[in-house]
């Protein structure tokens, strides 16, 4: 157990955890939902006759669907890998650079696997073009 862990007391950890799971269970639900929805828009244009218009209205509802589903399932992987350091025994470490993640941060968002200067940095590069989001 590193020095961080350990000022990050086990009932702390415990109930990150405990949220953690909570967000990835409503994660997966949602995903689900979002995806049978996409199933349902796909399969409506296959069966009835062809308009144009609706065609590109569904269109438009699928990609705005799939931005979704792409979303959720983002949150999903930070939120697995966040509960994978509490595994781990690095939960409150930064991924980036080994740095520890302020404990406030930790309690607004469970699922943080970097400091915020550090998701600021990436996120400016993604805006950029620099990277892309998984």
């Amino acid at each position: 157990m590193n020095a961080n862990t350990a000022a990050l007391d086990a009932v702390f950890i415990e109930r990150q955890q405990q949220e953690l799971l909570k967000q990835r269970a409503a994660l997966l639900h949602a995903a689900q939902a979002d995806e049978d929805d996409e199933g349902d828009v796909r399969g409506e244009s296959s069966d009835a006759p062809r308009e144009y218009e609706d065609d590109a209205q569904k269109l438009a509802l699928l990609e705005v669907e799939g931005n979704r589903v792409v979303r959720t399932l983002y949150r999903l992987n930070l939120v697995n890998r966040a509960l994978e350091k509490i595994e781990e025994g690095t939960y409150g470490l930064s991924d980036v650079s080994g740095k520890p993640i302020p404990r406030q941060r930790l309690e607004a968002v469970p699922a943080a696997i970097c400091t915020l200067d550090e998701e600021q940095r990436f996120e400016l590069r993604v805006k950029h073009g620099r990277v892309t989001k998984p």
